[in-house]
């Protein structure tokens, strides 16, 4: 059986483990065995973080929401809330760009969020 000379893969090898390490501090980008696990735990705290990305979008979103919401004299939970029983379809990022951007649409959404509001507050005192 003829030999085989692994070189050319141990070389290629390192060389894309360092370029993925390339801009990391001390040893962990020049050293293989260092190298090896800063660059395992890169990718392991990229996935978990791409995740954590969205969730923390998502409290962004309510925290500019509820701050829109308050001059109109109401909550972000009683909004939300309205938004439903109104049934308006629009989601949370979509609402706080209209919020951020285009006031006079947004406060439109409220008032009918606000109108949808009062009418349940009515049955909810008669009940």
């Amino acid at each position: 059986m003829p030999r085989v000379k692994r070189g050319v893969m141990h070389s290629k090898r390192r060389k894309n483990l360092l370029k993925t390490t390339k801009g990391f501090q001390r040893g962990r980008k020049k050293l293989i065995k260092l190298a090896t696990t800063a660059a395992m735990k890169a990718g392991a705290n990229a996935f978990r973080d791409r995740k954590v990305k969205k969730r923390t979008a998502r409290t962004l979103w309510q925290i500019r929401l509820n701050a829109a919401v308050r001059g109109f004299g109401l909550s972000y939970s009683r909004f939300i809330d309205g938004l439903k029983k109104s049934n308006i379809e629009m989601d949370r990022k979509v609402l706080s760009q209209l919020a951020q951007k285009e006031p006079q649409v947004f406060a439109k959404i409220v008032e009918k969020v606000q109108a949808e509001v009062k009418v349940a507050a009515k049955v909810e005192a008669k009940a």
